[in-house]
């Protein structure tokens, strides 16, 4: 997501940097490349307008040009005004002692709200320990209540039913009491929604805001609408007055103008952003940083909880202290990049790291697919080996070799580049524990669990993943690794 708007911004900020002293000229011609960059992201005319006049007040205001880094001024500028403009801190779900407490779900047909009351639902009792019950009351859409009861099973989130009637306030209703008597404390309203918004619709939802008197109305909208989403926010905001919106769909809005144009406009802020189909695959909106990914200052913050979440964090620290006493085996990397594995592709990892530790590199889908493909093929030679051999990678010699590839599907060469670059990495990690580095690494990072993965040899921070840094399996077609050498010629073209 926004992955058009940075690149513009961030090459409209790098014109300045090789200004030793700004003038208001250079302040104004990178304004103008930024106020275009908005434009072109889909963003609202006043907001993008109203965005430029702040930076430049600022700017002006606190004389960037007499700096010694007056570039990196600016930066902090336009970071501070952009997280502002999307809302400026995170916005959680607000709930009150009262039980249940209700959270209404509005917008048009087809922006994905069915599936957004389960994921959220999850969400929910994950993170903010909740006991949700989910009730649809759309009963004009044909199977509508039966597509939340799958979605419910799915997250395995109750779903309350009433078959005996098509009234939605007899279903909100019976829904509150039921929820009362069970010891549900949240109560999830999947509302009906239209192709277009009328008035009938709006009269609906009135009545079941004022029956359910939710603490939260969430609207949900498909960001790749862009400003049409914006519109129809606006409109439900002045009818029923929305208290939050759900953005779907942002991880395939490369512009991103809804998301940065919503909080504007409505003056309610994004509060959570679907990013794929799978039913975990939602996050809670921070501004902050998404504003810095925007920038290319990664998000390391959202890579530390994503590895908290997702990865054995005693394991991870069994690794990483195998790895200080060079006891690290095959069978422990195996471990390791199954772990690694879980926490999503190459390409989004990298997203979350700042440029200074990724040379700036951004995987194309047929980057990402290589590297992917790789890491199987490393993950199935090892497979292939007996557990002494992975216990102890010295005794494999030409026979076991053959073997192994054979088993894996593999070539000879490849088995030797997975044993000659594991080599690599052992030799490496043992100096950088001896320095010191390592550990302070882990402490750094979030300990065992982000640090152990850093250090064991995350992608392009030196260590021995497939594809960038050291690269633990080579390209057999062209050499060692060939996709790392090809991603940085392919950026050095870019500067030429």
């Amino acid at each position: 997501m926004f992955d058009s708007l940075s690149d513009k911004l961030k090459r409209s900020l790098k014109n300045l940097r090789g200004q030793g002293r700004l003038t208001r000229e250079h302040v104004d011609a990178a304004l103008k490349e930024i106020r275009m960059a908005l434009l072109e992201a889909d963003v609202n005319y006043k907001v993008a307008k109203d965005f430029v006049e702040s930076v430049r007040s600022k700017a002006e205001g606190q004389e960037v040009w007499t700096d010694l880094k007056p570039h990196e001024q600016v930066v902090k500028i336009v970071y501070d005004e952009l997280t502002e403009l999307m809302g400026g801190t995170s916005s959680r779900l607000v709930f009150t002692k009262q039980n249940p407490n209700v959270v209404m779900m509005v917008g048009l047909q087809g922006s994905g709200k069915t599936t957004s009351t389960g994921k959220i639902s999850k969400w929910l009792k994950s993170n903010q320990e909740r006991i949700p019950m989910l009730v649809s009351v759309d009963v004009y859409r044909p199977a509508a209540r039966e597509q939340l009861k799958i979605v419910g099973d799915a997250v395995g989130i109750p779903v309350y039913e009433d078959k005996s009637t098509d009234d939605p306030l007899t279903l909100v209703k019976g829904a509150i009491r039921n929820a009362q008597e069970k010891g549900f404390d949240t109560l999830l309203i999947d509302t009906a929604g239209r192709l277009h918004i009328d008035d009938e619709l709006m009269v609906e939802l009135e009545a079941i805001k004022a029956e359910a008197k939710p603490a939260e109305v969430l609207f949900v909208a498909d960001a790749m609408t862009g400003q049409d989403a914006v519109k129809s926010a606006e409109e439900f905001h002045k009818r029923i007055g929305i208290t939050g919106v759900v953005l779907t769909k942002m991880d395939g809005d490369a512009r991103g103008g809804a998301a940065l144009s919503i909080k504007q406009v409505t003056g309610q802020p994004v509060k959570f952003v679907g990013v794929g189909e799978k039913y975990d695959a939602i996050e809670q909106f921070y501004p902050e940083r998404v504003a810095q990914r925007i920038l290319g200052m990664g998000d390391v913050l959202t890579l530390i909880e994503e590895v908290q979440d997702k990865i054995d964090q005693d394991e991870a620290e069994k690794q990483l202290k195998k790895l200080t006493t060079n006891q690290f085996t095959l069978e422990d990397f195996r471990s390791q990049l199954r772990q690694f594995k879980k926490l999503g592709s190459m390409s989004k990892l990298m997203k979350l790291l700042p440029e200074s530790m990724t040379g700036g590199i951004q995987l194309s889908d047929d980057q990402n697919a290589e590297i992917e493909f790789q890491m199987k093929r490393t993950e199935a030679i090892i497979d292939s080996m007996t557990r002494k051999e992975r216990s102890d990678h010295r005794i494999i010699d030409a026979g076991r070799k053959t073997r192994i590839a054979n088993g894996s599907g593999t070539k000879i060469a490849d088995v030797n580049g997975l044993l000659r670059q594991y080599e690599q990495m052992k030799k490496m990690m043992q100096q950088m524990s001896k320095g010191g580095l390592l550990g302070k690494l882990a402490g750094a990072m979030g300990g065992g669990g982000l640090g152990g993965m850093l250090g064991g040899g995350m992608p392009g921070l030196g260590g021995g993943f497939p594809g960038l840094g050291s690269g633990l399996v080579s390209d057999t077609d062209s050499g060692p690794d060939s996709l790392s050498k090809r991603l940085k010629k392919k950026k050095r073209h870019k500067k030429r």
